[in-house]
């Protein structure tokens, strides 16, 4: 996976450009996140509806191209609809606050390295940061205020049992996503994502830290809410979720856009900090000019579509889980996993110096993780108080069938009771039944 190092950026290539090329790069940045919303929503419908028999959107425009357009510009020009009892400031500033935190993280993302724009030389990225990995954790938080006044405005139970959930499962796998980054620190020595995306000149992180990759994406689908943990807007037990009372208009349509801009910044998270960013993949990397001037761009923009498409494919894959579940995976398993992980890789980097003696310590934590999980899942008490429950659940259906007086351990009541609020027992167990007869 190695390439030719023409042209790296590095922080200090950062700060230097004309003023008119910064808006021209922030430009492009808001083109390519709006355009990416009208056609990701297009692939998305399109790439389910073929795995599902279907032919999808095939009307409006060429393949249906044209869909995702009609349908932004007819939610522009509904009618805006506010309930009474809403409080119309926040339910109005909710959507934005959605939105406007997933361009700024984006930001950080760098779609290639040095290149020729309009005749000065910049680095395709936005701006970067020494903390830059930290600033795109950190609008990933602040959206999530977003979810929450747009669920508590609403003045809807529904609506703000979906704000609380999005709350909790933020904060549960914020935690578990940061623990996954600490690894590529500790190999990249930096949080810039430019420098992270150099230390990737030899091999992806995604192959030398699989556990850490793992735990990512795992964290991503919880992170932007995606199913299988899309669990605020759990339409079987909260009708909407935390939009509930959003009418089909345009702050509708913001929200859909702030969560697939959330989904679009986890996906270039994970190409920038684990599949080598703009990097060029093996076998083509050999090329000398696969990794100079523009043509890294459509490495990252190929490497962008197959992990969005991965995530689809999760999607028209697996169901919705509980929200116990959801919770027990991040607090259980995840972040002790990441914990175990962060230790194992620590030694590993201050101890080993060679590279194949590293790559031999990376797969030894890979058997420590797994030996780990085992232990857990044999010790479990989740599991084992469910599959005790289970049996006296059994039990019990074959005590109402006994003829014991106390069967199952419990005592139980005189068979022959009087009048109890309205209703008569009747005394049928040795044939097996219980019937309640209304008191006439």
């Amino acid at each position: 996976m190695a390439g030719v190092l023409a042209a790296d950026p590095t922080l200090a290539d950062f700060g230097k450009d004309p003023l008119w090329i910064t808006i021209v790069k922030a430009v492009m940045l808001f083109l390519f996140l709006g355009l990416g919303v009208v056609f990701g929503v297009w692939f998305e419908r399109k790439l389910i509806s073929r795995m599902q028999n279907r032919y999808g959107p095939n009307r409006a425009g060429k393949f249906g191209l044209l869909q995702s357009v009609a349908d932004a510009i007819k939610m522009g020009l509904k009618e805006d609809l506010f309930p009474r009892t809403v409080d119309k400031m926040l339910y109005l500033l909710a959507p934005v606050i959605m939105v406007v935190p997933a361009f700024l993280a984006f930001s950080i993302v760098p779609f290639a390295p040095m290149v020729n724009l309009f005749g000065v030389q910049t680095p395709l990225q936005l701006v970067d940061l020494p903390v830059a990995v930290l600033f795109m954790l950190a609008m990933g938080a602040v959206s999530v205020y977003g979810v929450v006044l747009a669920g508590w405005s609403s003045r809807s139970p529904y609506a703000l049992l979906g704000g609380l959930r999005s709350a909790a499962q933020v904060v549960s796998y914020e935690i578990a996503m940061g623990l996954s980054f600490v690894a590529i620190f500790l190999f990249a020595g930096t949080l810039s994502t430019s420098e992270i995306v150099k230390a990737q000149e030899q091999t992806w992180f995604a192959v030398l830290l699989i556990p850490s990759f793992v735990v990512y994406v795992i964290c991503m689908f919880g992170e932007a809410a995606r199913i299988p943990f899309d669990l605020p807007e759990g339409e079987g037990e909260l009708v909407g979720g935390f939009q509930t009372e959003y009418s089909s208009s345009l702050k509708f349509a913001l929200i859909m856009m702030g969560e697939y801009l959330h989904t679009f910044t986890a996906t270039g998270i994970a190409v920038t900090l684990f599949l080598g960013g703009w990097r060029a993949p093996w076998p083509v990397s050999v090329w000398d000019g696969a990794n100079v001037g523009w043509m890294p761009v459509l490495w990252f923009l190929v490497k962008f579509v197959l992990t969005f498409g991965f995530i689809i494919w999760v999607r028209a894959s697996l169901p919705r889980v509980r929200y116990d579940q959801l919770m027990s995976l991040g607090w259980k398993v995840l972040i002790p996993v990441s914990l175990a992980w962060i230790m194992l890789v620590a030694a590993v980097r201050n101890v080993v110096v060679n590279r194949e003696d590293r790559v031999l310590g990376i797969g030894l934590g890979v058997a420590v993780v797994i030996a780990a999980l085992a232990i857990w899942m044999r010790f479990d008490t989740v599991n084992q108080r469910r599959k005790e429950a289970a049996k006296a659940r059994v039990e019990a259906e074959f005590a109402e069938l006994s003829e014991e007086p106390t069967a199952g351990g419990f005592p139980v009541p005189p068979l022959d009771l009087p009048h109890y609020h309205g209703v008569t027992r009747h005394d049928t167990a040795r044939s097996g039944k219980v019937e309640v007869a209304r008191k006439s």
